[in-house]
């Protein structure tokens, strides 16, 4: 998936070479480096990036025993170095790993979380982003999702670019069509291979999560329960205070804080997807459905194969 994503950058250079009649392998070997470049940042950014755009503060044992201790025996269990704890006051219920390999992750849970599951539940949901950190879902996932704003950020550009290449006199008139095209259908492209690595790293979080701790069940209540949140609700709150001149911005999930959209380009990280019952955003979800999950979960029990 990520070299169809490379495929998909050299193509829109190969097209802004062709309108603006430079060498095509100009355009691939632009479009190549910039992608090399891109994932490197990701790579060594995307821990700091992920905690500063959920509003996530590091803690320690003394200020919250109960998650530390949790991410301390799931670390354990997982045989993976002991990660950072993370929480963000929030009261929405979520959780979400992040760095770029075991040595350099962090484990975040949200104030909600604390409070709505009980310790099996929490330690399921631990194990599913312990597994995470294993797997190095973060680093394949802030990669992805750098690759594929960088390919809209191109495809956007280039229907201008051909809007001013329009008045020269040897302008090939099927350059407007190419890159309208473009414009439209790599974005597109783009997205939907985002999405599959996404859910298909939900599935297998999921999977190794249980058998770290050999217990799907508490993972599937844990879903079960995250689902169950009442997200109109407090979105309804959030607004109702805002009117009364109170907003919130240490809450990212909050609709009125002033940095709001960062939930979306960070949705592909929690446990649930937050932007569930969020208009259009909700109909391309970086998340499989919570009932596919619970599903595959308790066959996993009654298969006894963790």
């Amino acid at each position: 998936m990520f070299v169809y994503m490379t495929l998909l950058l050299m193509a829109i250079g190969a097209l802004v070479s062709w309108l603006f009649r430079f060498n095509i392998y100009y355009g691939l070997s632009i479009m190549m480096v910039i992608s090399i470049l891109m994932c490197a940042f990701s790579y060594f950014n995307c821990k700091n990036a992920a905690l500063r755009a959920n509003h996530a503060r590091i803690i320690s044992e003394y200020e919250e025993p109960r998650l530390y201790g949790t991410v301390r025996k799931i670390a354990d269990l997982a045989s993976v170095p002991m990660p950072e704890v993370g929480i963000v006051e929030s009261p929405v219920p979520n959780a979400f790993a992040t760095g770029r390999n075991p040595k350099d992750a962090a484990v975040v849970a949200t104030r909600g979380l604390l409070n709505l599951l009980n310790d099996q539940e929490l330690e399921g949901v631990i194990a599913h982003e312990m597994a995470h950190v294993r797997n190095r879902d973060i680093l394949v996932m802030s990669v992805a999702s750098m690759m594929a704003s960088m390919i809209t950020y191109v495809s956007n550009m280039i229907i201008y670019l051909a809007m001013f290449s329009g008045d020269r006199e040897d302008n090939n008139p099927l350059g407007m069509v190419a890159a309208l095209a473009a414009h439209i259908l790599m974005p597109i492209a783009a997205m939907l291979i985002q999405l599959g690595i996404s859910r298909s790293r939900e599935y297998l979080a999921d999977a190794t999560g249980a058998k770290i701790i050999g217990n799907p069940r508490a993972l599937a209540s844990a879903l079960a329960r995250l689902d169950g949140f009442d997200m109109s609700r407090y979105e309804q709150q959030k607004v109702n205070e805002r009117r009364h001149g109170s907003r919130d911005d240490s809450d990212p999930y909050s609709p009125t804080s002033s940095r709001s959209g960062d939930i979306y380009d960070c949705a592909h990280m929690w446990i649930h997807n937050p932007l569930k019952g969020r208009s259009m955003a909700s109909l391309f979800s970086t998340h499989p459905s919570i009932e596919d999950r619970i599903q595959r979960l308790m066959e996993m029990e009654k298969k006894g194969n963790f």
